[in-house]
């Protein structure tokens, strides 16, 4: 039963999300925002709604390890795989409005949770804080926006729709939430009671089961965008996405938690430094011709799952752990770090003075 309670709560989850973002996508185009800000605003905030819908509803139950671990895992398999995968289906195209803005936000965003974190908790006062942030970032892309500084990038729309399909957009938004809700409810629980059936940590199913559910709706949405060729709205999506689930997410789940949410000391350690090093890797990548080729894409999938076999092999306290541990440190981090420098170093050159 568990295991058919997940599975029916991630298909509502994509389902509710599909249903968020295809109302909310329709409304924000008919004010004729620019492809790149839908995908770091509406697209990214509806396909977030699992990871708020899940984190929320795990901090109220004192599940605070699922609530910080969702977040956690969920950026850094937005990085990883979503956009690898991405990147795989058709290389992937990064506006400047990314490099310069978007991706340093995501970067400090990111360093900033872990400083919020290194007291052993996310308070309500940290939360405020972080939503407070999230405020001042939508309120300086609209603006940005508003004035004209994407225009070459402005998306050409129509004439505004009738009464009659706002409503039914309206109604899209509407029933989306109601079953990201109800899928997140059965998510939890069954995800709960599975780590009790199999010994495993809430850290760990927080990390992998509950971040790669959650981010489900991105999947879908990125690769569905990448197919149809709206490349900005996929990374977009990402990236909207990462800096969403740490200031909204984290700093609503804080809010709403009475005593506040605990952060495991391993995710200190190991798996927040992981989500940062991911985001600063996005520099690089990004400024590759503007663009993610498809040896990137392929470059940060296989990252993904050496991260993931740590996390496994880490759990069961296997025996390959230390042999796994040692050429991931010494060997294949410095030679990915020193790629990366590679492609910045020549990116730089490339690029007009």
């Amino acid at each position: 039963m568990p295991v058919l309670f997940l599975i029916a709560g991630i298909c509502l989850l994509v389902l509710g999300a599909e249903t968020l973002v295809r109302g909310a996508s329709r409304l924000a185009a008919a004010a004729g925002i620019a492809p790149v800000v839908v995908g770091l605003t509406v697209v990214a905030f509806g396909t977030s709604a699992p990871e708020l819908a899940v984190s929320i509803k795990a901090s109220l139950g004192g599940q605070g390890d699922i609530a910080v671990g969702n977040v956690v895992g969920s950026n850094i398999f937005n990085v990883l795989f979503i956009l690898g995968a991405s990147a795989l289906v058709v290389p992937l195209v990064v506006t400047r409005q990314l490099i310069r803005l978007d991706v340093p936000v995501m970067i400090g965003v990111s360093a900033a949770a872990l400083i919020m974190g290194l007291d052993d908790e996310f308070g309500r006062i940290e939360g405020v804080v972080l939503v407070s942030g999230l405020v001042v970032y939508v309120g300086f892309l609209v603006l940005l926006e508003r004035h004209g500084k994407n225009a070459e990038e402005r998306i050409e729309t129509e004439a505004p729709g009738s009464r009659r399909s706002w409503v039914r957009d309206a109604f899209f938004v509407a029933g989306g939430l109601a079953l990201l809700v109800l899928g997140s409810r059965w998510f939890v629980d069954s995800a709960m009671a599975i780590a009790q059936l199999l010994g495993v940590s809430q850290v760990v199913i927080g990390l992998t089961v509950v971040a790669v559910g959650t981010s489900m709706p991105e999947v879908v949405t990125s690769l569905v965008a990448s197919v149809r060729g709206e490349r900005d709205i996929a990374v977009g999506n990402v990236v909207g996405s990462n800096i969403f689930n740490v200031l909204g997410v984290l700093g609503l789940a804080a809010i709403v938690s009475a005593d506040g949410i605990e952060v495991n000391a391993s995710l200190r350690s190991f798996d927040m430094p992981v989500m940062i090093a991911v985001a600063f890797a996005c520099f690089p990548i990004f400024l590759s011709g503007g663009r993610i080729s498809r040896w990137e894409g392929v470059l940060l999938l296989t990252y993904y799952a050496a991260y993931t076999t740590y996390l496994l092999l880490d759990a069961a306290q296997h025996g390959a752990l230390a042999g796994f541990s040692f050429v991931m440190v010494y060997f294949t981090i410095p030679l990915t770090v020193l790629t990366l420098l590679v492609i910045a170093f020549h990116a730089g050159r490339r690029a007009p003075r």
